[in-house]
């Protein structure tokens, strides 16, 4: 007995991690349904993903996605300014041009983080060696 012909698409999708995978469609096999999702997903209306609806701050991330379609994205999102929290279908466009903002976002983060780094330091040699200077540190603190 021979196996039925399946059709396929074999789709290369860039996850917001930035790791890529290939994702394998075999077009004649039974959508499942999963927690509510919809056989064509309905994608959310055009908007920043990173602005909150609650309370408007510039602060969402993502907590989860997962693919919805060939080309939308269901995507969990929090507010750490005002613990809001929400999810939503999204289409690629608007999830890879979030992906680029939490990049600008984690970029400026490292970039505090440098300068903080180098102030403490900075602020520490200065105490020491003011502390050299009035003799408040001696050979056997060593």
């Amino acid at each position: 007995m021979s196996q039925p012909e399946h059709s396929h698409s074999v789709r290369r999708v860039v996850l917001p991690s930035g790791k890529t995978i290939d994702v394998v469609y075999f077009h004649d096999e039974p959508v499942v349904a999963r927690r509510g999702a919809r056989e064509t997903p309905e994608a959310e209306p055009l908007k920043d993903l990173h602005i909150c609806p609650s309370c408007e701050a510039p602060f969402v991330y993502p907590t989860a996605w997962r693919e919805a379609g060939l080309d939308h994205w269901e995507v969990e999102l929090r507010c750490p300014n005002c613990e809001w929290s929400g999810a939503g279908i999204f289409d690629q466009e608007l999830v890879e041009r979030f992906d680029q903002e939490l990049d600008r976002g984690t970029a400026a983060l490292l970039r505090d983080l440098q300068r903080l780094v180098h102030a403490n330091m900075q602020d520490e040699i200065d105490r020491f060696v003011a502390a050299l200077d009035a003799g408040h540190v001696l050979p056997m603190d060593f």
